[in-house]
């Protein structure tokens, strides 16, 4: 094959196999994959693989291919991407110094020493050893939970502190977070026993955060937050007097709105499906992962609500867009074509919260309990091989987001949470009454909601007035 070296094809059919794909399948895997690779270095050089995905599915479409045949390429490309995720390069694997390297790849050289480019992936960069200190125990450990030092009182302080969290049933990045800002704490004291900790500590830290790598107040907040945390479940033990502890004053916030006419301008340059996605943070005022993580069975179509699982195992309803209906029913035919196609593989099914699966052991593979967004291509467990189904991931519908931002020349920062912002402002220009918006929310506090009145012009009477001598019925303003 002369679009590529041979290293590289047989790296991909490797690939194939550990990905549990059917021998007799792995041909046109790879003529999509040669299709992929010609089609992105003869048309324009995108700087990103999304926007080369995009570009080759478009021209797919342009020359009349099937929806199945579009299918089978995306799934093609995504699994040469994640194999390049994975395994790097591998420069070393038959691919030697001044070989050219497949087009399209995204894969940028440097030389030693040279800064690392744009557009090239941290994939493509040389890996940097890590310090004797903290070193990284796989690709997929999670930063600062299943990591080891020199320090085991350290290690399993960490681990104490990743089981009160998932005890507590806090979000993933709830645990990455604490568990990044504990290993950075642990750094700054070069592994001081934990049993010596102190207020003073945190003190001397939050110090060092503000003044001397000028981290904002939020970070230092964060930070403290996690401190706290780690203290009294990992330490267990009241972290002392607060008042000695310098805490950043947070800055009155804002958010960032969309008008509806840059809103119709972004969906316009966005893609199936996260087109659809968008439509739906803002038509509900969905978080993102609250979007994402939507299954088949939380649409009620006959009542016209949608069921949401929120932020803190909090679930509430809110009503669906009639003006999408027609989409979100083809989204879901969509989903149980998929279904059964994956029910016809043999696969597992998708994942499922916390112990589910353990008491209705059908349940991963029932239709109301597939993702309404999923992804692309089934995910393979390393400990028992099985292949489950994963939701659209978060990174994909950020990076569409950011080019359809800028194709919009739209002049705001936007990310997906903005149009929660802009749900919750439209509603409240729209004469809403601020508890309604607040339940559809799914705010606990009032005083929450009330950050999106200074977005809203005020359009009241300031001048003030006695009801006697307002004129209309029931004392209306004429």
């Amino acid at each position: 094959m002369p679009w590529e070296p041979k290293s590289l094809s047989f790296r991909y059919t490797r690939y194939l196999f550990r990905r549990n794909v059917a021998a007799a399948r792995h041909e046109e895997y790879l003529n999509c994959l040669q299709h992929y690779l010609e089609t992105t270095a003869e048309g324009p050089q995108y700087r990103r693989d999304a926007e080369r995905m995009r570009h080759f599915l478009q021209k797919l479409a342009c020359c009349d291919r099937s929806l199945p045949q579009r299918q089978l390429a995306a799934n093609a490309v995504s699994l040469y991407f994640q194999m390049l995720k994975e395994e790097g390069p591998c420069l070393g694997d038959g691919v030697a110094n001044g070989d050219a390297l497949p087009p399209g790849t995204g894969i940028v050289r440097r030389a030693e020493g040279d800064a690392p480019t744009p557009d090239a992936p941290a994939a493509s960069y040389p890996r940097q050893a890590e310090p004797k200190a903290l070193r990284r125990s796989s690709h997929y450990s999670e930063p600062g939970y299943t990591l080891t030092s020199d320090s085991p009182e350290w290690d399993r302080l960490i681990d104490t502190l990743a089981s009160e969290v998932k005890v507590r049933h806090y979000s993933r990045n709830t645990l990455k977070t604490y568990a990044h800002w504990s290993r950075q704490f642990q750094r700054f004291l070069k592994n001081k026993p934990p049993a010596e900790l102190c207020t003073d500590d945190v003190k001397e830290y939050l110090t060092h955060l503000a003044v001397k790598c000028h981290v904002a107040a939020s970070t230092q907040n964060q930070a403290f937050n996690s401190l706290l945390f780690l203290f009294r479940h990992g330490l267990k033990r009241e972290f002392g007097d607060l008042r000695d502890v310098p805490r950043a004053k947070r800055s009155l916030y804002i958010p960032m709105v969309l008008s509806r006419p840059e809103i119709d301008a972004i969906l316009a340059h966005l893609y199936h499906p996260f087109d659809l996605v968008v439509r739906l943070l803002f038509g509900c005022g969905l978080r993102l992962f609250e979007c994402l993580q939507l299954r088949v069975g939380d649409f009620n179509f006959d009542a016209g609500v949608l069921n949401v699982h929120g932020k803190g195992k909090k679930d509430r309803t809110v009503p669906l867009p009639t003006s999408i209906d027609g989409e979100l029913k083809s989204q879901i035919k969509a989903v149980g074509r998929l279904h059964e196609q994956d029910l016809e593989g043999g696969y597992a099914g998708v994942f499922l919260d916390d112990a589910v699966e353990k008491k209705y052991p059908k349940a991963p593979r029932e239709f109301i309990n597939q993702w309404f967004f999923p992804q692309k291509s089934l995910t393979v467990l390393e400990e028992s091989g099985e292949r489950r189904r994963y939701h659209l991931h978060e990174c994909e519908l950020q990076d569409a987001l950011y080019h359809a931002v800028r194709r919009a020349r739209i002049p705001k920062r936007v990310t997906a949470h903005t149009f929660r912002h802009s749900f919750a402002t439209h509603l409240l220009q729209a004469n809403y009454d601020i508890r309604t918006i607040q339940t559809l929310l799914g705010h606990a506090s009032l005083k929450t909601t009330m950050i999106y009145t200074h977005c809203v012009p005020v359009r009241t009477i300031r001048e003030p007035k006695s009801p006697l001598d307002l004129d209309g019925p029931e004392g209306e303003a004429p």
